[in-house]
């Protein structure tokens, strides 16, 4: 029995050496055909890292997202409707600029159900200095969309942004 555990011992050994002198090979043999993962003959240094240039100035950027379709089951929000609450409600408290992009979004509503939808994003970029009276705004243009159109909620996202125009 002895004996038996020595072959077996002797044997992984020399399966391991054989491995660990083959692997040189294996690697070198990857890097010859066309890998996504290139091959690594030395430790890599990193460069030191350089900071961009502050460009710009301090933003916060604010995304708002809209749903169309209604709770009750009404009508959807249409293009035109959105449209027109954004030159009624949010044009003249964001005059500078904005941006509408059209999407698809889904969300569990309050009774737990999955709604897939049309969606509208709304990009606002505004200056930290005028943070405080923006985020008030842009709360009243989120119950606004909620109790004009019977939405269950508006999602916001703000960041931090340096903005050069």
């Amino acid at each position: 029995m002895r004996s038996h555990l020595t072959r077996t011992r002797v044997a992984l050994t020399v399966a391991g050496l054989l491995l660990a002198a083959a692997a040189p090979t294996a690697y070198a043999g990857l890097a010859e055909t066309e890998s996504a993962v290139p091959a690594r003959t030395a430790p890599e240094r990193k460069a030191p890292e350089r900071k961009a240039p502050d460009r710009g100035a301090p933003y916060i950027e604010t995304q708002l997202f809209f749903g169309t379709e209604r709770p009750d089951g009404g009508p959807a929000v249409t293009d035109a409707q959105f449209m027109a609450f954004v030159d009624s409600e949010v044009t003249p408290e964001f005059p500078d600029g904005l941006t509408v992009q059209s999407g698809r979004g889904q969300w569990r509503d309050v009774s737990g159900a999955i709604e897939k939808e049309r969606s509208y994003e709304l990009i606002l970029l505004y200056p930290v200095a005028r943070a405080a009276v923006s985020d008030r705004r842009i709360e009243e243009i989120r119950r606004a969309y909620e109790k004009e159109f019977g939405q269950e909620a508006v999602a916001r996202v703000d960041e931090r942004a340096r903005v050069d125009f």
